[in-house]
């Protein structure tokens, strides 16, 4: 066993090692963090709750689960070899093709003997006087480390519903995000599938094949995208790979750090009423992303623009869905984006289908669980199985759900009490050495582009203390005001603020009793790099290292 390898010894409760770094987490983030660590000469560890790599690619394996992210932007880029060696299979990879490939990093380079699976983390200790952080597991062993990186991700803490009656139900109950490893048969069986979020877009379509009969519980409507999904083709896995420099460059360019051209067009740039109709169909068909940031530029800063789009995608609803009722039940009628807009393949198709209903509970909610089903509206509606799809505390849940102390006895949850709060995203006053990936305010885009700058950054910083001779780094209180405003003040200049009446998981606003607050940057991806780069090029201004 490698000496920096932790795990408990037989018949102990507890096990102590001690590292440079811990990395939390062995999704996207952790596995990156994990390699780049090992690159500069640090030893390092990751700790994952669950049995295998993933994240939350291992604990998402719903029927239907897949990227909405193309394959070739939704990988890491660091390695000329892995690029080279991995093929793809489709243009929007399945849950189980990102499982896959996280699993083929780790064994590619001979990371999986530093990761400790199936150890949960309950808290985070910082001592200052020995410049540690402490993390004890749920079972009581401890890890120690100079450094600590939180890798565990932005959508990783699952929402329960607090529904009345839910322990009650004689059925079957899943979650959607922690489904089980063994297959699931909904063979003859009512089926209520709650939440109409992303999860439940992919989820539908796949378990009408199946069971007898599915109702989704409908809260909002949303704007769902074709994803126009398909598999990937040799010669076209070999055009990839031999243009990957210049995808990579056009991901570090794009606001949302997609491989794609920005049309360098608003909607007023052209007249033409039916060209731009022509426009809006040509992005239909690209499908996905394509939709929205190959049309055009202004579609989230121009409520003139984004209601043209957002009656364009009505219109598809209705001329798809063909009982009118259900359709006009299915049409969104807010700002497109004040939620995330979900892709999906069948999902206006499935209510076609005759095993199929829309159960609108936005005027009339769950009055509580059965022992065999769902009440609503004073009627007991009959279910064999109940599927939440209720999302994620998204941004603070995992860390929150943890117990974080850092300096002087300072809580982490505590210290957002008010909001989140932090500096590039990364790292919390009087927090030293604790850095995160994809933390609170970090950008809201495609991750791993994100992911690999936001390690680089860290690592980078890391390094720089150690060559100054310092061994502690943490943000400035002007540091953190300074992000915070920035980062307020790039959402107000988009419609995202529409996102508070929708409820937006963007906004924190989907769990009961969080004030709505600006959980992610909003000014792109592309900026958001320059900001680290400026940052570094200005002796981590913001910062102090010491």
């Amino acid at each position: 066993m490698s000496s920096s390898q932790v795990s408990p010894a037989p018949g102990n409760a507890s096990s102590e090692s001690r590292v440079d770094v811990i990395v939390l987490g062995a999704g996207f983030a952790g596995i990156c963090a994990l390699y780049q660590l090992r690159e500069i000469g640090l030893s390092a560890i990751a700790i994952e709750a669950a049995p295998d790599v993933g994240g939350t690619w291992y604990w998402n394996r719903y029927p239907g689960a897949r990227t909405d992210s193309e394959a070739w932007a939704y990988c890491y880029s660091f390695s000329e070899e892995l690029t080279q060696d991995w093929n793809w299979s489709d243009r929007l990879p399945s849950q189980e093709q990102v499982q896959s490939y996280l699993a083929h990093v780790v064994d590619r380079f001979d990371l999986r003997k530093k990761i400790s699976f199936n150890t949960r983390i309950a808290s985070a200790v910082y001592d200052e006087g020995d410049n540690l952080w402490t993390l004890t597991s749920e079972d009581g062993q401890t890890f120690k480390c100079t450094y600590f990186i939180a890798a565990t991700g932005p959508l990783s803490a699952p929402y329960i519903p607090d529904i009345e009656g839910l322990d009650s139900f004689q059925g079957e109950c899943y979650m959607a995000a922690k489904w089980p490893a063994e297959d699931v048969d909904l063979t003859g069986k009512r089926v209520a599938l709650i939440g109409s979020g992303s999860t439940g877009i992919q989820l539908l379509p796949m378990i009408a094949m199946e069971a007898e009969h599915v109702s989704l519980l409908q809260r909002t409507p949303n704007y769902v995208l074709p994803s126009r999904n398909h598999p990937i083709e040799k010669a076209h896995m070999k055009a990839l790979k031999a243009g990957h420099v210049a995808l990579h460059e056009q991901v570090q360019n794009h606001t949302f750090a997609f491989p794609l051209v920005s049309p360098n067009r608003n909607y007023d740039d052209v007249n033409d009423e039916s060209e731009r109709r022509k426009i809006l169909e040509a992005g239909w068909e690209a499908g996905g992303f394509r939709f929205v940031f190959q049309t055009f530029d202004d579609i989230f800063s121009d409520k003139r623009t984004n209601e043209a789009v957002a009656e364009f995608i009505r219109d598809k609803i209705r001329s798809i869905v063909r009982d009118p009722q259900t359709a006009e039940a299915l049409c969104p009628h807010y700002v497109f984006g004040a939620k995330r807009p979900p892709t999906g393949t069948g999902y206006y198709e499935a209510f076609n289908l005759e095993n199929v209903s829309l159960v609108n509970v936005s005027h009339s909610p769950i009055e509580r669980i059965t022992e065999n089903g769902i009440r609503i509206a004073g009627e007991d509606l009959p279910f064999d199985v109940i599927i939440l799809a209720t999302g994620f505390e998204a941004a603070t849940g995992a860390m929150g759900r943890m117990s974080v102390v850092g300096r002087d006895g300072c809580a982490l949850k505590d210290k957002w009490s008010g909001g989140p709060a932090t500096n590039l995203g990364i790292m919390v006053e009087n927090f030293p050495n604790m850095f995160m990936i994809l933390g609170p305010q970090s950008p809201f885009a495609n991750a791993p582009p994100v992911i690999e700058n936001v390690v680089n950054w860290i690592v980078g910083a890391i390094g720089e203390s150690q060559r100054r001779g310092f061994s502690r780094m943490e943000p400035t209180a002007d540091g953190m005001r300074n992000w915070s405003s920035h980062v307020q003040n790039l959402f107000e200049q988009t419609l995202f603020y529409a996102g508070i009446e929708t409820r937006a998981w963007f906004l924190g606003a989907n769990i009961p009793g969080h004030e709505p607050a600006v959980l992610f940057h909003f000014g792109g991806a592309a900026k958001y790099f320059s900001d680290l780069d400026e940052t570094v090029s200005d002796k981590y201004s913001g910062f102090k290292i010491y």
